[in-house]
């Protein structure tokens, strides 16, 4: 059976949205890192979301959303799982290593899958992220270079992830792209009062502002925006096994822009979970329909 041009098309292009959208939020979370030392992981997210929710409703226009009872319900939840999700991520990254965070936040995401997958070869794709996934995160003699608390927080924005892509779903049914933005804003508000209590005045800090803009757009605005259109296209078990290549990026991240090298092992696991990545794209059924059509 020949694939139409159409078909390729309609298959490539969220797929390549996220890979921009992975590539730009670890980005952004290795420049967040530069704001720690003076308004904490607290004030950076807070900055973070309130530069994109402005970005994001002056691009999106979501105020034409139209909102029932129920989908506000769904963009509120996905507001909240975005808001949580950022925060957790950023206070695991005050004490343990960007590639880490991410392996260990991808549990939500990896979770999604399998409880998602109804297939027999699907298994094997997961098998291997999670194969990935363990030789990403340090055992035996380095374990103990990982901080409780901080591998706790990571987990727990992996809940967070779970939540946002399930919701990230219902609420892009219902408004599409302009639920990315509805999103953010919930998630600003959510956040900024954790960040004004523990940052206070030195978030206005000037010198502050135009990294927080640039972290806002590498790690809010664009990536979200991009997923938003993404989750729409895709089923959720080949969304949440796509986002396998995350820990990838995030361990690339940590590494040009960090300087957190990485050991044999580590290249290994970023192998199996590109091939787990690549897997389920070639093998994503095309019976498989998004929640919301092509535009």
């Amino acid at each position: 059976m020949n694939t139409s041009p159409r078909s390729l098309t309609s298959t490539l292009f969220p797929v390549g949205l996220l890979l921009i959208a992975m590539a730009s939020i670890q980005s952004g979370a290795s420049l967040a890192k530069s704001m720690f030392p003076i308004i904490g992981a607290q004030g950076t997210t807070t900055l973070r979301l309130v530069f994109a929710s402005v970005i994001m409703l002056l691009i999106l226009r979501p105020w034409r959303a139209k909102l029932t009872a129920k989908s506000l319900r769904t963009v509120i939840v996905y507001g909240m799982a975005l808001g949580g999700m950022n925060f957790l991520f950023y206070m695991s990254l005050q004490t343990v290593p960007l590639g880490i965070a991410v392996a260990l936040e991808f549990t939500g995401p990896l979770a999604v899958a399998i409880y998602a997958s109804r297939r027999a070869v699907d298994f094997i794709w997961i098998a291997l992220a999670i194969i990935g996934l363990l030789l990403l995160i340090p055992v035996g003699e380095t374990s103990s270079s990982i901080d409780l608390t901080g591998a706790a927080y990571a987990l727990g924005a992996g809940i967070c992830w779970a939540l946002y892509i399930l919701f990230g779903q219902k609420a892009g049914a219902d408004n599409g792209v302009q639920t990315a933005a509805l999103g953010v804003m919930i998630a600003a508000l959510f956040v900024a009062p954790i960040g004004i209590v523990h940052a206070g005045t030195a978030l206005l800090t000037p010198s502050l502002i135009p990294i927080a803009i640039g972290v806002a757009i590498l790690s809010t605005a664009l990536p979200y925006t991009l997923e938003m259109v993404a989750l729409t296209r895709l089923p959720a078990r080949t969304f949440g096994t796509l986002m396998s290549i995350e820990p990838a990026f995030g361990a690339l991240s940590g590494l040009f822009f960090l300087q957190e090298y990485l050991s044999v092992g580590q290249w290994l696991a970023i192998a199996c979970i590109i091939l787990a990545s690549v897997g389920a794209t070639l093998t994503m059924r095309s019976e498989s329909k998004p929640l919301v059509p092509a535009d």
